[in-house]
């Protein structure tokens, strides 16, 4: 079982026009993070449109990509005591996720307010929300000691509340011979912890993810190989993953170049790298060696960049299903 504790955030998708973009003071393409008024202010644009819903946060994406592969994950993390609760529980169900996501009547549900552009362009809003009250009195001792892997994100670190959570299944995951895995997920993250991150992947991580700009803040250099080489001194596996160009794995001494595999055409990067965090994961749950591994996580990877959204749909899902079980990755 991967058990994973994160931000669930419900991601509101609307369809903005350039005029809509200017008027709200929103730079095309970035992401921000919001309070609750400026929520609203965003919220008024989709009256009278067409909306979608779905799961989103950086350790869920991957938690529901594991889940939709067939493997038993669990998701804890913190909701609101509202309508946008209740869609995210559904939709998480419907995925085959246990959840273990609490709630609190002090805060709203985190979101992701996603205005996508007539030129596709997605520029993200993010509310916290109760995320922020998510704290280790939450924590459940007994998921964590009984998973097989421990998943989160640098996201945790954003609140002293989540970063006490998180060492408190760090310390029952140390005790009970839980493997650790931690995706660094935000370069601005590293900026601000940088110091920390590099202890916590030193002494509490086993299976580190960094992207290419997050490795290059992490070790001080830009070269991704040399990244991935200083960050497998820290840990039993690091990866750095280099966009377009592939990835770096780093494992006993030893560095692997992994492919990249897909297209080189990208429909929507969003989640690509938690997905990838989760081929990797599922590969390992398997027993599988490091190379297979992480070119399962590239295909993955190369798979959902050619859609919308951060989510297999079922019948994909299905399709990766099978060309994992009965090995037709292997002639990717």
């Amino acid at each position: 079982m991967v058990y994973g504790i994160g931000n669930p955030l419900i991601d509101i998708i609307i369809d903005a026009r350039d005029e809509d973009i200017a008027r709200l003071g929103i730079h095309k393409g970035t992401m921000a993070l919001i309070d609750e008024e400026r929520r609203e202010e965003l919220l008024e644009l989709a009256e009278g449109r067409e909306i979608s819903y779905s799961c989103g946060g950086s350790c869920p994406n991957t938690i529901i990509a594991l889940a939709s592969l067939g493997v038993e994950t669990t998701l804890a993390g913190k909701l609101g005591a509202d309508s946008y609760a209740t869609i995210y529980r559904e939709r998480l169900a419907a995925f085959g996720v246990r959840d273990e996501l609490v709630s609190t009547d002090r805060q709203k549900t985190g979101s992701t307010i996603i205005l996508i552009s007539e030129d596709s362009e997605r520029s993200m809003n993010t509310f916290l929300g109760a995320n922020r009250l998510y704290a280790e009195d939450d924590v459940s001792e007994e998921s964590v000691k009984n998973a097989d892997i421990f998943h989160f994100t640098g996201y945790m670190w954003d609140t002293t509340s989540q970063r006490r959570a998180i060492e408190r299944a760090l310390a029952i995951a140390k005790e009970h011979g839980t493997t650790v895995s931690f995706d660094v997920a935000d370069p601005f993250a590293v900026g601000r912890y940088h110091k920390a991150f590099l202890r916590l992947i030193e002494e509490s991580c086993d299976i580190v993810f960094a992207n290419r700009e997050e490795a290059r803040i992490l070790f001080d250099n830009y070269d991704p190989y040399e990244c991935c080489r200083s960050m497998g001194k820290l840990c039993r596996i690091a990866i750095v993953k280099d966009g377009n160009k592939g990835s770096f794995i780093a494992h006993e001494g030893t560095i692997i170049k992994i492919p990249p595999k897909g297209t080189p055409d990208p429909v929507d990067t969003t989640g690509a790298g938690d997905v990838y965090a989760a081929g990797f994961l599922y590969a390992q749950t398997k027993g599988m060696n490091i190379e297979s591994s992480g070119t399962i996580a590239s295909i993955l990877a190369g798979e959902i960049v050619t859609q919308r959204g951060a989510q297999f749909g079922e019948e994909k899902a299905k399709e990766l299903r099978i060309l994992l079980e009965h090995g037709g990755w292997r002639q990717r």
